[in-house]
C-alpha cells in the first residue's frame, strides 16, 4: 500500500510539473522573442543575441507611459472604492439582521453567475446618458461594487466572534470604528484574495475599456497593446509585439513570483480552493 501511495504521489507531482512547464512555454517564448532582434517569423528558440532595442522602440513609438498611468489609476481607484462598498455591504449581510436580508444576498450571489459582458450594452447606454463615455470614471464606475467581494467578505465576517465587536462597543467604538478595528483586521486574508482578483481583472480587462474609450488620454494598457499590434509601428514583427506584451505583463508576473506564497495562503485562509 505504501509503495502504491508513493507511486501515486510521484505520478501526481510529475503531472503537475509537466503542466507547469507546458504553461510556461508561451511565457518563455514571449520573453525570449521580446529581447531578440526584430523578426517576421516565429521561433521558440532565439536565433540572435539579446537586445533591448525592441523595448526601446515600442516604448518610444506608443505612449505606454500614459497607458500605464491610466491603468494604475483605474486599478487603484476601483479597488479603493470597492474596499469601502464591499466592506459595508458584507458587514450588513453578515452581522445586521433586517427584513429581506436573504433575498438581497441571493440577488448578489446571482450577479456572480452573470458574466460582465452581458451588462456591457446597458452600462454603456447609462454612461452615454451621463456623459461619461471616454473617461476614466466611465471605465471604473460599473465596477465600484463587486458581488464576488461582498460574498467573500460576508463569509469571512461570519467567522469573526461577536464577543470582539461587543467588547469594542463597550469600549466606546461606534459602528464604523467596530468595522475598521475589528472586522477589517480579522479579514486580511480575504481582502488580499479580493485585491488579487480585482487588480488582475482590471489590469487585463480589454473589452469594456475598448468600448468606452476613444482617445489615448484614457486608454488602458490592454487597449494600447491591441491597437499597437495592428499599427504600422509594429510593422508585423513578432519581436515588437512580444516586447509590448512584456511591458504590460511584467508587473503582474513579477508581483506573482514575489508574493506567490502570500497569495496562495490568502486564498486558502479565505476558503477559496
Amino acid at each position: 500500500m505504501k509503495a502504491l501511495h508513493r507511486h501515486h504521489h510521484i505520478a501526481f507531482y510529475t503531472g503537475g510539473m509537466f503542466l507547469g512547464v507546458l504553461w510556461l512555454i508561451p511565457l518563455i517564448w514571449m520573453i525570449g522573442t521580446a529581447f531578440t532582434e526584430a523578426s517576421f517569423t516565429m521561433s521558440l528558440i532565439p536565433r540572435t543575441k539579446p537586445t533591448l532595442n525592441n523595448l526601446i522602440y515600442v516604448w518610444s513609438s506608443v505612449p505606454f507611459a500614459r497607458y500605464y498611468m491610466n491603468t494604475l489609476i483605474v486599478v487603484v481607484v476601483t479597488y479603493s472604492v470597492q474596499f469601502i462598498t464591499v466592506t459595508l455591504a458584507a458587514y450588513a449581510l453578515a452581522v445586521l439582521k433586517f427584513k429581506g436580508e436573504k433575498l438581497i444576498f441571493i440577488i448578489i450571489f446571482i450577479q456572480i453567475i452573470i458574466p460582465n459582458d452581458v451588462l456591457i450594452s446597458p452600462n454603456y447606454m447609462m454612461l452615454a446618458d451621463l456623459g461619461l463615455t471616454d473617461t476614466k470614471l466611465g471605465i471604473m464606475l460599473p465596477f465600484f461594487g463587486s458581488a464576488f467581494g461582498i460574498f467573500l467578505l460576508r463569509q469571512m465576517f461570519k467567522t469573526v466572534p461577536k464577543a470582539l465587536s461587543e467588547a469594542a462597543v463597550i469600549d466606546g467604538c461606534n459602528l464604523f470604528q467596530v468595522i475598521g478595528h475589528v472586522y477589517v483586521p480579522s479579514s486580511r486574508a480575504a481582502y488580499l484574495s479580493f485585491a488579487l482578483v480585482s487588480v488582475s481583472y482590471h489590469w487585463n480587462n480589454f473589452l469594456w475599456p475598448l468600448i468606452v474609450t476613444n482617445s489615448p488620454q484614457n486608454r488602458t494598457l490592454t487597449v494600447g497593446l491591441a491597437l499597437f499590434a495592428k499599427s504600422k509601428e509594429a510593422v508585423m514583427q513578432w519581436a515588437n509585439v512580444c516586447a509590448a506584451t512584456f511591458i504590460i505583463s511584467a508587473p503582474l508576473v513579477l508581483a506573482f513570483f514575489i508574493f506567490q506564497k502570500r497569495f496562495i495562503n490568502s486564498f486558502v485562509s479565505s476558503g477559496i480552493k
